[in-house]
């Protein structure tokens, strides 16, 4: 786009001042590395000019100021897991790659919070805490892979938001680099705060547009040592969705509570290679976790649900092992062995629309020609429908027929008080239907926070919104 320039050889130069010659790659084959992140259309693909491996927020903030001068656009990059094109860099330029900054910085056991950088794994933080007795409730899907500043930018989700929230709950504060180069701390530990915006808050979940986390200051509680897991087995999906909230009102704070369509259980467990009860006569599963520090409570409590399960007309209560846990957590990496261009859909609606928005599904399948898988976090009404090219359109032909696709879906989940993303974010790839489905007074808003803290359009630029659009 004519508002950004080519990264020149003066560019590089003083890139490589800052970061040393290790700091600073444009090696054709590995800048074909970072033109996507998880998704694997090549519709969407972007290669930058240059990748940069900053290791201080020094150095981050220097970078950006680079950036700015030459009026060449940033594109920051966690561990490239995201599924709304997020991490790729739409108008080339720099791929800021984060994963050099991977050090706990403090974990403290009496007061309950680390310190961590940006690119530490999302599960190292879940393993070093859970060895000193505590629990980082944070706990998306990807948690292998993925990392906490990529967490903090999607505000991610994950199967514990139901009892923890989202990442946004977990956080008291960050360091930051604004786009235009300042180094901020935002937030602070603290149990309240009315003293100013809360820019924390703005931060998380702004994918990397309005400043790069460089560390964040996270909340960490103790670890509850008793828990089960139980699946409910049904034989209709209505009767499924409406557990959570019979769960809720019976006084039970499950962690998690979990859905998989019978299409989604055939194929996670086709691809872990497992035998799953009750499969084969067209069930689906509600997973159900509570946790607790008091054994005999649990007690209780996995019978009173066990009861409710049994009210609502379940074929079958069991454990849920390692197995079913499995499946769940390889529905992504199931869908991709089927289709690498799938689409990873995370609307959100109310849970007592949760039904109503499923039951629309069918219908679009019929009406767009298309095969879709579902689970869903039913116990915050997060949806993942996942439409998958089984006819092997090209790239170019699935986009047309996604199109339609989410502008009668999206259509609908609006009507219903939901929205587009409930944990995946907008990214680039949702960049258009943000846009029609968002009231106009609420996206003048967005934009103005955009062009008040990034006046270039340096950081991420395209995604959520993009400035060189009209309103």
């Amino acid at each position: 786009m004519a508002r950004f320039n080519k990264v020149s050889a003066e560019l590089l130069d003083e890139l490589k001042q800052v970061l040393g010659e290790k700091g600073v790659t444009v090696d054709p084959e590995k800048l074909q590395t970072y033109q996507t992140d998880e998704e694997g259309n090549p519709y969407w693909f972007r290669t930058p000019e240059v990748v940069v491996f900053p290791k201080t927020t020094e150095e981050v903030a220097a970078v950006i100021k680079l950036a700015n001068k030459y009026l060449v656009p940033i594109t920051p990059r966690a561990a490239g897991s995201g599924v709304a094109c997020g991490a790729i860099p739409v108008y080339h330029g720099i791929v800021m790659e984060l994963d050099k900054m991977d050090k706990i910085l403090k974990i403290d056991e009496d007061n309950l919070y680390a310190v961590v950088q940006t690119g530490v794994r999302t599960s190292v933080i879940q393993q070093e805490c859970k060895q000193r007795g505590l629990l980082y409730a944070g706990d998306p899907c990807s948690a292998d892979s993925c990392q906490i500043g990529g967490n903090v930018a999607t505000n991610a989700g994950g199967n514990k938001a139901v009892k923890y929230g989202t990442t946004r709950n977990q956080i008291y504060g960050m360091k930051i680099v604004t786009p235009t180069g300042d180094i901020v701390d935002v937030g602070a530990r603290l149990q309240k705060c009315s003293t100013g915006y809360c820019l924390e808050q703005l931060i998380c979940g702004s994918e990397g547009t309005l400043g790069v986390v460089t560390e964040i200051t996270l909340k960490l509680r103790p670890l509850p040592p008793y828990k089960f897991d139980l699946v409910a087995i049904f034989n209709e999906d209505a009767k499924a969705f409406a557990l959570p909230n019979k769960i809720l009102k019976a006084g039970i704070e499950p962690t998690s509570i979990e859905y998989m369509d019978n299409k989604a259980l055939k194929m996670c467990s086709n691809f872990c290679k497992v035998t799953l009860p009750h499969v084969e006569e067209n069930c689906c599963y509600v997973i159900i976790t509570v946790e607790s520090f008091d054994e005999d409570e649990l007690d209780k409590k996995m019978e009173k649900i066990s009861d409710l399960c049994d009210d609502m007309g379940a074929v079958d209560v069991i454990q849920a092992d390692d197995r079913i846990w499995g499946c769940r957590r390889q529905f992504a990496e199931a869908a991709r062995d089927i289709d690498i261009m799938f689409v990873a859909e995370d609307f959100v609606v109310p849970l007592d629309k949760i039904a109503e928005i499923t039951a629309e599904v069918p219908g679009l399948e019929e009406k767009h020609g298309i095969y879709t898988v579902t689970s869903a976090h039913i116990g915050d009404g997060n949806i993942h429908v996942l439409p998958l090219n089984k006819d092997g359109l090209s790239p170019e032909d699935w986009m047309k027929k996604m199109a339609g696709f989410h502008e009668d879906l999206f259509e609908k989940v609006y009507a219903l008080g939901g929205k587009m993303s409930g944990e995946h974010g907008i990214g680039y790839k949702k960049l258009v239907d943000f846009k029609r489905c968002t009231p106009p007074g609420e996206y003048k808003m967005i934009r103005a926070i955009k062009k008040a803290l990034d006046p270039n359009d340096i950081l991420n630029p395209a995604k959520i919104v993009d400035l060189e659009d009209s309103i």
